[in-house]
């Protein structure tokens, strides 16, 4: 039985929808009754809805328009088209669905609130668009002055918490802070998935049989490396040619590779090193446990 692959367009909208609908639901059941802030424009955008109580969905809308310019120029006008739908439908979420409060519980909320607010947000780059303009701010100004984009972000945040310490008090801020976190590590997991790939490199004096073990029986693809092993303190003059194997799979994969490697040889030394973006190769053919 054949299945069609969903247009991308499709897969793209369903995406941002979601994402939408998560952000909403974080927004007005956990932080905005409870006075709770995030990092990036949404931060700033609940600060001033606090500090002016201006509608918190108007202001989400005219605080991204900034970052939607710069992002048709940073990085394409589709993009900025598409987030600025986002952002605009974010904003008409926050206005007409009646979203319940679900906790007053501040650690809950704290937790809670950045989980759905970092699946929403994940989900939306997932669907090639921007909930929260920050990471444009932060690519347009990298490019002016001599920091990376984390610690341009790092940077934002800290004035955010600062000002949120100094005007709501300092336990608002530092659940806030927990809020932030939660929330960005929620939106890497979903943006990366379980089948975030990790770089593995071999070198043992069995490489052949590992690579014909990676190959016929894990599936990967391999890439070898002529090196040289040995230059030991005792024996300095004393070395061999071997092949460095260098492989890539997804963490659920790192475990049986290892086992694997340690079968053939339990002296292999084996490091491993995060890949945050791969493509080609063999790299569909995902593992089925």
């Amino acid at each position: 039985m054949n299945y069609k692959i969903p247009p991308l367009w499709l897969s793209e909208t369903f995406y941002t929808a979601l994402g939408i609908l998560f952000c909403g639901f974080a927004l007005k059941s956990f932080l905005v009754p409870n006075q709770f802030f995030d990092g990036g424009v949404t931060g700033i955008s609940l600060l001033i809805h606090e500090l002016y109580h201006i509608n918190i969905a108007y202001v989400i809308i005219l605080a991204n328009i900034p970052f939607i310019i710069m992002g048709a120029y940073q990085i394409n006008k589709r993009f900025a088209w598409r987030t600025f739908a986002a952002v605009v439908g974010l904003g008409l979420c926050l206005l007409f669905i009646p979203y319940p409060q679900v906790t007053s519980d501040k650690l809950l909320v704290s937790i809670f609130g950045g989980v759905f607010m970092g699946i929403g947000i994940g989900l939306s780059i997932r669907g090639g668009c921007a909930l929260d303009g920050v990471e444009i701010l932060a690519l347009y100004t990298g490019k002016k002055i001599s920091f990376t984009i984390s610690e341009i972000i790092l940077g934002i945040n800290i004035v955010i918490f600062l000002i949120a310490a100094t005007k709501l008090g300092l336990p608002t801020a530092m659940y806030s802070i927990l809020t932030y976190y939660t929330a960005s590590r929620t939106t890497n997991f979903v943006i990366e998935g379980l089948e975030e790939y990790t770089g593995v490199t071999i070198i043992s004096g069995q490489s052949q049989l590992i690579k014909e073990k990676l190959v016929m029986e894990l599936g990967r693809g391999i890439t070898v490396y002529k090196g040289e092993r040995g230059f030991l303190k005792e024996s300095f003059e004393i070395s061999n040619p071997v092949d460095i194997v260098f492989t890539v799979v997804t963490r659920l994969e790192i475990r049986r590779l290892r086992n694997m490697v340690s079968e053939v040889d339990p002296k292999a030394f084996v490091f491993t090193s995060l890949i945050k973006e791969a493509a080609g190769g063999v790299l569909k053919r995902r593992a089925r446990h």
